[in-house]
């Protein structure tokens, strides 16, 4: 037991020393550090770059990327949307070309933010040409389109008709084609909606359709908008400029 305290007293004595002599040199400058730091600060200087407080500190290297970064913000969202679209299900090379193209032009472009806003245009638009609402309809669709509804809609109420309508809802909204021409941006959209229609005589007899009956509708609309400009680009609503029915 003597022999194992005298040998364990000897390294704790050994342990402090070195300790000791680590605390002498560690955290004290050795007169290099600012002679290296004036060294990268000229480097700095030659290769143009600023210096500042901050050139105390290096930048690491980044690793290397499968692909180059774009050289600007707006290549960034390019990028990006490019990759929102080729992400998109449901559509044909053609299709996405013309996605793509419209892409280009405006970077916010997003296809599934657009079916959803054409699902909403389309239940608005349908109910509001039942209804006769000209003042909703005018601001969601083009000239041609707002004439064509009009003369409909003045055509049924003068002979005194009047729709029941009631919106169930929409069971599919696919795109069908895409692409700019003239800087005009167009992407048609198939939708399969289920409405319940009933049209009535100024008697309220129901001359078409069956308050109690859902029936299918299948509708065929072009949206479009103009993606030539920046000034163009700062409105980003879309108008419904065609509509057809299926073949």
């Amino acid at each position: 037991m003597e022999k194992i305290d005298f040998f364990t007293l000897i390294s704790i004595i050994v342990a402090v020393v070195v300790v000791w002599k680590l605390r002498s040199v560690l955290g004290r400058r050795t007169g290099d550090e600012e002679a290296r730091i004036e060294r990268y600060r000229a480097e700095r200087r030659q290769q143009g770059a600023p210096t500042s407080p901050s050139d105390n500190v290096v930048t690491l290297p980044r690793r290397d990327r499968d692909h180059a970064e774009p050289d600007s913000g707006e290549d960034v969202a390019v990028a990006d949307a490019e990759e929102r679209i080729k992400a998109f299900p449901g559509v044909n090379a053609e299709v996405r070309r013309g996605l793509l193209e419209i892409a280009k032009r405006d970077p916010a472009f997003d296809p599934e933010s657009f079916v959803q806003g054409a699902r909403q245009a389309y239940e608005m638009i349908v109910t509001a040409f039942a209804e006769g609402n000209r003042k909703l309809l005018k601001g969601l669709i083009s000239k041609d389109v707002f004439d064509g509804f009009t003369r409909a809609m003045s055509d049924r109420e003068d002979r005194g008709e009047q729709i029941d309508q009631s919106f169930v809802g929409i069971n599919k909204a696919d795109i069908l084609e895409s692409d700019v021409k003239s800087g005009t941006g167009s992407i048609t959209v198939r939708f399969v909606s289920q409405l319940i229609s009933a049209t009535r005589d100024r008697a309220g007899a129901i001359i078409t359709g069956d308050p109690q009956r859902i029936k299918e509708v299948t509708d065929i609309w072009t949206f479009s908008r103009d993606v030539s400009t920046e000034h163009a680009l700062a409105n980003p609503n879309w108008r419904l400029v065609e509509t057809q029915s299926p073949a």
